[in-house]
């Protein structure tokens, strides 16, 4: 009797397993959920924009991913998982390796209106200081920006 319910479990937690692995963000995720984001401030304007963008239950957060709001001058507007962060300055953020990679995100935005940035931060899931991949997209006509990324 144990070794047929056992010959029943071990698949189901190796499909399970499989299930979990596969919903695992991508970096394609994370880039359609900034432009996302950036165009629904767009279209909807900027309070309305920040109140969706920084609801920990809003449209902007799913699965391990999730987009923060920022303007170019390094403030962080509305983050979901982490609102202590909403009003500071995050313009002279260094990562551990040093890297002012806000400064990075911002020359982006401004030369190009869009694109990915690196850096290393804390996993939240492992604790472990991990490389990531962000998208940041610019809202049009506005001093703001998206960004969404992925733990690499």
């Amino acid at each position: 009797m144990k070794k047929s319910i056992a010959c029943l479990i071990v698949p189901m937690i190796a499909i399970f397993g499989m299930a979990v692995a596969s919903q695992a963000a991508t970096l394609d995720d994370a880039k359609a959920l900034a432009e996302k984001a950036a165009a629904f401030v767009k279209a909807n304007g900027k309070e309305k924009g920040l109140a969706e963008i920084g609801d920990p239950k809003g449209q902007f957060v799913k699965d391990d991913l999730y987009v923060v709001i920022q303007n170019t001058k390094g403030v962080c507007l509305a983050n979901p998982m982490n609102p202590a962060m909403n009003g500071l300055d995050s313009l002279n953020l260094k990562d551990p390796t040093g890297k002012l990679f806000m400064q990075e995100m911002i020359s982006i935005v401004e030369k190009t209106g869009s694109g990915w940035a690196s850096y290393t931060w804390t996993n939240p899931a492992t604790k472990k200081l991990q490389p990531k991949k962000v998208w940041v997209q610019k809202v049009e006509g506005t001093d703001l920006f998206t960004l969404c990324g992925v733990f690499q």
